[in-house]
């Protein structure tokens, strides 16, 4: 993922938005705050066609040095693209660079109502560590999350 991609990443990331299946976000961020707040080096896009599809990045779930080895996961696949093995591709690229980089566990945050997230993750040897009840609002309505280890 460069620069260059932010549109079609930007455009997916929305609606995985507008669906609110996926994240407690209502709105993108933009470009600057999206990339100081991810690790340049474990961002990758799925293009068919030359058209950007889908997306997955890591970012530190912390700031402290002992932390530095954990990151967090996020993959989205925009809608017409769904079903075909993106989300599947694009996170075997991102875990094979966090081996790569030296990370040592990547954590993933879903709604449990994600299931075809959950199921992806299990698939590629992720974990469930436990469940968040009424950890957050999303248009004014408590929802719970789950959280999927993996240990590299």
């Amino acid at each position: 993922m460069t620069g260059d991609d932010w549109l079609a990443v930007e455009a997916i990331y929305a609606e995985g938005i507008a669906a609110r299946s996926a994240t407690f976000e209502t709105r993108t961020p933009d470009y600057e705050a999206f990339d100081a707040s991810h690790l340049a080096e474990h961002r990758f896009v799925a293009a068919e066609d030359g058209r950007v599809v889908g997306w997955a990045v890591l970012a530190p779930t912390s700031a402290r040095a002992c932390y530095a080895g954990v990151a967090e996961s996020s993959v989205y696949v925009a809608e017409n693209a769904r079903g075909r093995g993106v989300g599947r591709a694009l996170m075997e690229a991102v875990l094979a660079s966090a081996r790569e980089g030296g990370l040592w566990t990547i954590h993933a945050g879903m709604f449990p109502e994600n299931t075809a997230s959950v199921a992806l993750h299990e698939r590629l040897g992720f974990r469930l560590v436990g469940r968040f009840e009424r950890i957050a609002r999303l248009d004014g309505v408590w929802r719970d999350t789950v959280l999927l280890e993996l240990r590299l």
